[in-house]
């Protein structure tokens, strides 16, 4: 079975009540057990925060022992150095996730520091972004 560990960082832990417009009305919480019940075949874990020293913490605690991560780094993917090479730095794999269309949004938000150490990029799709993220552990 799989280990796979989602990991959200700053200001995710309010989905469900903060910009309903942009993020849904879901907690993710709720979402997270969706996710659990759609993919027993997966030991689904799932971490947030919204210090930077602490995600980077996790990366280093699962990256040599989970079969992947899919990362929403919420605003430190454009300020991030740190988390990247925390990225870099592990043998895990990583699918960074946004639950938005960075590029329909600020300009600042077009540019990720952590994408060209990344398995891959999911954006734009809602929560069903972690979903698609998932899949492409199933898949490949």
């Amino acid at each position: 079975m799989k280990k796979i560990l989602i990991l959200n960082g700053p200001n995710l832990n309010l989905l469900g009540v903060r910009e309903k417009g942009i993020y849904g009305d879901q907690s993710f919480e709720t979402y997270f057990e969706q996710l659990q019940d759609k993919y027993a075949v997966l030991d689904l874990h799932y971490f947030q925060s919204n210090s930077e020293g602490a995600i980077i913490d996790k990366l280093h605690e699962v990256g040599f022992s989970f079969d992947g991560v899919i990362l929403n780094a919420g605003a430190y993917t454009h300020t991030s150095v740190a988390i990247a090479d925390a990225i870099a730095a592990i043998n895990t794999p990583v699918v960074e996730v946004h639950i938005s269309n960075v590029h329909q949004r600020e300009e600042f938000r077009h540019h990720s520091f952590l994408s060209k150490n990344c398995k891959g990029v999911i954006l734009g799709f809602g929560l069903d972004s972690y979903r698609l993220g998932l899949e492409s552990f199933l898949n490949g």
